[in-house]
């Protein structure tokens, strides 16, 4: 594993994003973490998503705790927080974004196979199963150098 020893950085100024640079940049990665409640407590997992309409897809499979807790609460959805970003691990500057809101599993075949087809895991396993996350509260931030003026410069 190859370290990297970066030198000290300064300090960052946090610029609040609106909700429509949020919903970009969640667009503009393919992969974040999503979180849930299993056994009262929660839990992350990292998956590999595409963006529908402002919702955020993933897949999952048979076994996967939050396949079985969508499917449980098909009519309420499930409470879900997404999260995403990209920070430079040298520079410290990027952006993060969480979305919260509830997650259903998607039941129409004809949707289920458009996401097989649009979204390939990552891992070798069966991933059978679709799930939406229609995001309710989007909130992110950008890092940028404190000196930054939130201006282009030019």
């Amino acid at each position: 594993m190859r370290q990297t020893h970066s030198a000290p950085v300064g300090p960052r100024r946090s610029i609040e994003l609106d909700r429509d640079e949020a919903l970009r940049l969640l667009g503009s990665v393919s992969m974040g973490r999503v979180v849930f409640t299993r056994h009262a407590l929660p839990t992350i997992r990292p998956v590999n998503h595409i963006m529908d309409g402002g919702d955020i897809v993933i897949r999952t499979h048979e076994g996967a705790a939050l396949t079985s807790h969508t499917r449980e609460s098909a009519s309420t959805g499930v409470v879900v927080a997404y999260e995403a970003d990209a920070i430079d691990p040298d520079t410290h500057l990027g952006w993060s974004v969480v979305a919260t809101g509830y997650a259903h599993l998607v039941t129409d075949p004809l949707e289920a196979a458009r996401f097989q087809r649009l979204l390939q895991p990552w891992v070798q396993q069966t991933m059978d199963y679709a799930v939406r996350i229609r995001p309710d509260l989007i909130t992110g931030i950008r890092l940028t150098g404190a000196d930054v003026s939130g201006s282009d410069g030019s």
